[in-house]
Parts: C-alpha cells; structure tokens; sequence
C-alpha cells in the first residue's frame, strides 16, 4: 500500500493549478476533491447549505470515496487535492496514517474576496481555513514536526522555487518539466457545473511566474470583511511554517 500524497488547500488558491502539475509528472494517480463531490452532492452530503432541490449523486458516499482511494493507493502511487473541511468527520489517526500531509495557504482576502465573486452566499464552512489549522496543529503535535506548508503568493511569484522546495519536503523528484502544458479543456476537474470555476487553468500553459498583487478587503462586504477576520490568524499560524525556495 502506497502512502497516499495529499495536499490539503482552501478554495481559490491555486491549488487545481498545482494538482495539474502532478498530473503533468505521470507518475502518480490524481484526484480532484473527491471527498468534496461527496460533501456537496453525496448521498450523506454535508454541505451547510443543501436544499432539496441540491444536485445529488446517486450511490457516491464518503466510505465509496475513501474505499477508491485506498484501491489506487494499493495500485500505485496516488495524489490528492481535497480541502480538510471535507474529511473533519473522517480524521481518525488510522485514517490519516494513510496520508503523507501537506498544505496549501493562500491570503485570505483573496480567498473570500474570490469565493463572493462566485458565491455570494458562500459561509465560513465553506473556506477551511479553520479545519485547515486544526489538522495542520494536530499532525504537527502527533508527528513532532509541521508539515510542509506552501503559500499561493511564493507559488506564482517562484514556481519553479516553490515546487521544488515542496518535492524535496514530501520526498519526490522535482521534475520542472511539469510546469507546462497546453491550454485546454480539463474535464478531470470538472465535477462541479462543468468545471467554470477553472476557466484560469483551461487558458494557461503552465505554472510561470507572476508580479505579487494584494487585495483590499475593506473593499469587499460586511459580511465578508467578518468572515476575513475570522480566518486571518489561521492562515498567518500556518503562514509562520510556509516553505521557502532553496
């Protein structure tokens, strides 16, 4: 059984771009979120905010999601993009024995700024930013160590840096090569209404460097602004641990 290679990310952090480059290696077996179609559209879905009239998908349950993943891992070699708030029901240690962790940070202006665009009515559930501290403490306090921490902004600012700081923490070959591909249609990550939320990924051709830019939360909506504030000292907690390029 191979140890399955996570990356545990919020929403609207760059973090399908950075599972297209694994995909881009070709050795390993990728998922996208597939605890998170589970989440929203399972048969014992959890989504905060489903009604009934909810897509649901018939037969997709966490235990079949979870039963998948360990037969790929028996298989091969597989990684993982999930966001943690998925899986807070699921975090037993044997569970996450299967895992070799890591994380994915992102400024949360731009997290919540990025998620109103899309979902206006978006709640804090619904960001991880919270769930994402928690796993990240308890696996810091049961493994003696943190867990290698990478941050959006140094991930577009030096991607090749970034990436191969990343590699070398998790233990696997930093193969540069896989941070180019066509532009294209990428139905791998389109469970959700047809994969609109990752219109940047279908038009780019690789992870390449990019000027840093900032945003201005007072800018955003109240309601916003709260949940901004709510999540700010969990992602500066995980920030403080955040890798470096070499």
């Amino acid at each position: 059984m191979h140890g399955i290679l996570v990356l545990w990310a919020t929403p609207r952090s760059t973090s399908t771009a950075f599972e297209w480059m694994m995909r881009m290696r070709g050795d390993f077996t990728c998922f996208h979120e597939p605890f998170g179609e589970a989440w929203y559209q399972g048969e014992d879905a959890r989504w905060p905010r489903i009604r009934p009239d909810s897509p649901r998908t018939p037969g997709l349950t966490f235990a079949g999601v979870w039963q998948t993943l360990l037969d790929a891992a028996a298989a091969g070699p597989v990684f993982s993009k999930d966001f943690p708030h998925y899986v807070e029901h699921l975090l037993s240690d044997d569970f996450l024995d299967h895992f070799r962790h890591s994380f994915l940070i992102r400024d949360p202006a731009k997290v919540a700024t990025s998620m109103y665009k899309h979902w206006p009515d978006f709640v804090l559930k619904e960001i991880a930013f919270v769930e994402q501290r928690e796993l990240f403490d308890r696996l810091a306090e049961r493994d003696g160590r943190p867990p290698p921490v990478i941050d959006s902004d140094d991930l577009l600012e030096d991607p090749h840096g970034i990436v191969a700081a990343w590699c070398d923490a998790v233990g696997i070959p930093f193969l540069p090569e896989a941070l180019s591909w066509e532009p294209g249609a990428r139905a791998e990550v389109s469970w959700y209404d047809g994969g609109s939320w990752h219109a940047n990924l279908r038009d780019s051709d690789g992870l390449k460097p990019q000027p840093r830019n900032y945003i201005d939360i007072s800018d955003a909506p109240e309601r916003v602004r709260e949940i901004h504030a709510i999540v700010l000292p969990h992602y500066q907690h995980l920030h403080a641990h955040r890798l470096t390029a070499g």
